[in-house]
């Protein structure tokens, strides 16, 4: 372990952001690291638990309290192979992770976790200022060809994967860039699209071969996939987003958040967008339903345009502050927690359902008809909403984004074109054990991510890419080195 009283001796320290007025004015990176020695005292605090339970928070089984004792000796050069050894891309967790493993360490039982997803970051950073990642480029090839579709996080660890086990790789994307919701979907501000780039041309000095501009069902046929290639991998993520149904809902300016934020990303990365699909918040009083990750983002990318005001709304009732942890410990809590984005500018409401959008009388949405709910458990000990009498309220909006979840990968084009078969709430399904993990009900077809699992997070995705290259390599060879 690091050093056996560090947990003891030293204050947890975090990284810290840049002002709120520096850092809405660009679409930058705004978080100030911390400095090596700091670090080094922070890698200090890890108890090496006789139970690690940050390895049951984290989804890709990071080797956690190994990189913090290399971290804690300034070990580095260790530190990342250790971190590689189960982790494609930990700049990108580093960066958008919630960090389950910090909920479930033993420290956090005082509120007081070990910086994991800090260190993570520092160690990733470092390894690449110092050139020490490099290609591994297979010294064997398998003559076995393997298409992905799909670019996200999913599908660059799959692919990664697979070239390294010798197969000849190609990914396809049906976006004009590689990196799926990484891309466009997460804010330049949350991660600098240059890591993507960078992750690129490792993958390419590894034999991933990246085609972009094509839409697998629309613009080539599934089926063609499946002719020409031994395996096939579904990455496509989950991206049927949840609508809103009531009246008013085709109103002008009202938009799912994902065309918000892709336009804007767009833009932000030097690729033209037209001003017709380009959908600003400037001077506008905008509206966000949706109380998660991308209703966050869109608050702060709608600050970034200056936006007269923000309001965001979330359907459930607002959490409480702290969580018990008798009752939650070691897993991901409900409690009440504030994004960067909505410490920029924000008003937060919560337990509020929107009944129905106001015309201005041109078609454009000009207020929203609101009421509060009540959130109780049934006698079968299920939650039930309901509205509460007299709570009804306008709220005034020119710019409403829908930030509301996504229901399921969608379905026209490829998955129906394929005839695979769907699970319950319209995912791939596709099991994690046994001799047919992650391979759909037709052969050679294989699915991982959100595609597969629902939507979920970008560690998820990294780990289900893993472990389904995994298995299409021993479905190939009949055998796999590669690393679930």
């Amino acid at each position: 372990m690091g050093k056996p009283t560090g947990f003891m001796e030293h204050a947890r320290q975090e990284r810290s952001y840049a002002p709120v007025p520096e850092r809405v004015i660009h679409y930058h990176e705004f978080v100030v690291p911390l400095s090596d020695a700091d670090l080094s005292t922070q890698g200090a605090r890890c108890m090496d638990c006789g139970i690690p339970y940050c390895h049951q928070g984290c989804p890709v089984h990071n080797l956690i309290p190994d990189f913090n004792d290399l971290v804690y000796q300034s070990d580095w050069r260790a530190a990342i192979e250790v971190l590689h050894a189960t982790n494609n891309f930990p700049e990108f967790t580093g960066r958008i992770c919630p960090a389950p493993c910090e909920a479930a360490c033993t420290l956090n039982l005082h509120d007081t976790p070990v910086t994991i997803k800090t260190i993570e970051c520092a160690i990733i950073d470092k390894a690449w200022e110092r050139g020490w990642i490099q290609p591994q480029i297979s010294r064997h090839k398998t003559r076995k060809r393997v298409a992905v579709v799909g670019s996200g996080p999913a599908g660059l660890a799959a692919a990664q994967q697979l070239a390294r086990a010798g197969h000849t790789v190609k990914l396809f994307e049906r976006q004009d860039r590689i990196g799926g919701l990484l891309r466009y979907g997460i804010p330049d501000f949350k991660l600098d699209k240059g890591l993507i780039d960078r992750r690129m041309a490792q993958m390419r000095a590894e034999g991933v071969e990246f085609h972009t501009n094509l839409h697998i069902g629309i613009d080539i046929p599934a089926r063609q996939l499946v002719e020409n290639y031994d395996a096939v991998v579904l990455a496509g993520g989950s991206e049927q987003p949840r609508d809103l149904s009531v009246p008013g809902r085709d109103l002008q300016g009202i938009h799912f958040a994902m065309d918000f934020l892709r336009a804007n990303s767009k833009r932000v990365q030097g690729v033209p967008v037209p001003d017709v699909e380009f959908i600003s918040a400037q001077g506008k009083r905008v509206v966000v339903i949706g109380g998660g990750d991308t209703g966050s983002d869109c608050i702060g990318t709608a600050n970034r345009h200056g936006a007269a005001s923000v309001i965001q709304l979330e359907i459930l009732p607002q959490p409480p502050e702290r969580e018990d942890k008798g009752l939650t410990w070691p897993h991901w809590p409900n409690k009440l927690r504030t994004s960067s984005s909505q410490e920029e500018g924000c008003q937060r409401k919560w337990s509020v359902l929107t009944k129905a959008f106001i015309d201005d009388g041109k078609g454009q949405v000009k207020a929203l008809d609101c009421i509060q709910v009540d959130w109780t458990k049934d006698d079968t000990g299920n939650w039930r909403m309901s509205e509460v009498p007299g709570t009804e309220f306008t709220l005034e909006a020119d710019l409403v984004t829908l930030a509301m979840g996504f229901l399921h990968p969608v379905h026209e084009g490829m998955i129906q074109e394929l005839g695979i078969a769907l699970d319950k709430p319209g995912n791939v399904k596709s099991p994690t054990q046994g001799p047919d993990a992650y391979h759909t009900s037709l052969p050679g077809i294989f699915a991982a991510g959100d595609m597969r699992r629902g939507q979920s997070l970008v560690v998820w995705a990294i780990r289900e890419g893993r472990q389904c290259a995994r298995a299409v390599d021993q479905w190939l060879m009949g055998r796999s080195d590669l690393a679930g």
